[in-house]
């Protein structure tokens, strides 16, 4: 791999100056993908969906219809319960918020990225502290081993709102519309997170698990030679839980027994994943599980992420394996951290394909 005339670090920075992220060097007709964004093979395979056996695997979905009646209600709970301990994803069908809306969002995402560059290039920017809305390509761009085909817009939606003015006039609405939905379907799925731990249904919501959203929308352009690299490498979220739309394109794999499988995108469906502070709290109950994005030669694809997390924000509050849950045949299995040190941590790292969780283990 190490060719002589190849400075990674200067291709970056000329990179990183554009301020036109992957979209701009699409635009531009790139044939070849630059060798920034080379990844190095996985070790893990790829789910054969020739052996018949494989084939039935896939991540489960959860109807959340009739959760005002308490069989129902109960069957809701093992079912969330069984796929945050085995699999650490489930899809979500009937959870209220209407299709139309989601479809808004994706159309959104894509004004978004489909304006006039140089109005898009105002918000471009690595500062999160400075910006509480930023427009870029890689949020590690700078300390991953390899760059990733997306681009990337970011803001927070709470604790503190993002002012809508000073959201992109493209999407604003719909952010807010979706933000203000989205918060209220977290809300009720860590009820249901907190009954499946066996704790009363608001313990979540009562130790500020909702208290922070954060709203990631990404851009994964066509790429011409998508097996050299990837739409998002390897990781896990650095978040409680993470609510992801995906469009119709796909491309998200999750990591399940050694495999690489397939989360299909099911139309009107919302994809769930427990993120680290939730294996963190639930000391290894509930799973928060590495999963990718593959380049693709179609494209573009869009989603939306919201992470609820306070991410950097500068609060005290101690997060470490809930007491109620613990035994002496279940000590604590990692120390106390507020959400702002994982954070750091989590970007300093960067996706480089290890755990951060490991870094805060006892």
């Amino acid at each position: 791999m190490a060719a002589t005339n190849y400075d990674r670090k200067s291709e970056v920075k000329a990179f990183d100056d554009t301020k036109e992220g992957v979209k701009g060097l699409v635009d531009a007709g790139v044939t070849e993908v630059p060798r920034i964004f080379h990844h190095q093979p996985d070790e893990y395979s790829i789910n054969d969906s020739n052996d018949p056996e494989e084939t039935q695997i896939s991540i489960p979905v959860i109807d959340l219809e009739g959760l005002l009646d308490s069989t129902k209600q109960k069957e809701i709970v093992a079912k969330v319960g069984e796929a945050s301990e085995t699999w650490g994803f489930f899809q979500i069908v009937n959870h209220g918020i209407p299709v139309d809306v989601l479809e808004e969002v994706k159309h959104g995402v894509h004004r978004f990225f489909e304006q006039d560059t140089e109005v898009k290039k105002q918000l471009y920017g690595r500062d999160h502290f400075r910006n509480p809305v930023i427009y870029n390509s890689n949020f590690d761009l700078y300390s991953a081993p390899a760059t990733n085909w997306r681009d990337t817009f970011m803001c927070y939606m709470a604790p503190t709102p993002t002012k809508p003015e000073d959201l992109p006039e493209v999407c604003r609405n719909i952010l807010v519309e979706y933000s203000d939905q989205v918060m209220k379907l977290g809300k009720l799925l860590f009820e249901l997170l907190s009954e499946a731990l066996g704790l009363k249904p608001t313990y979540l919501n009562d130790i500020d698990c909702s208290e922070g959203l954060v709203l990631l929308s990404h851009y994964y352009p066509p790429c011409p030679q998508p097996e050299l690299t990837l739409g998002t490498t390897k990781h896990a979220d650095n978040s409680f839980l993470t609510v992801l739309l995906q469009d119709h394109i796909g491309g998200l794999q999750v990591l399940h027994q050694n495999k690489w499988i397939d989360v299909p995108p099911v139309p009107g469906a919302l994809v769930v994943n427990i993120g680290d502070l939730l294996q963190l709290i639930s000391n290894d109950r509930f799973k928060s599980v590495e999963h990718k994005v593959l380049a693709n030669r179609r494209g573009p694809r869009v989603s939306n992420a919201s992470f609820f997390c306070t991410g950097m924000l500068p609060l005290p509050k101690l997060y470490g394996p809930i007491k109620e849950l613990l035994s002496e045949e279940n000590p604590p299995k990692y120390r106390e951290t507020t959400v702002r040190d994982y954070a750091a941590y989590f970007n300093e790292k960067g996706l480089d394909g290890t755990s951060a969780l490991s870094h805060f283990k006892v």
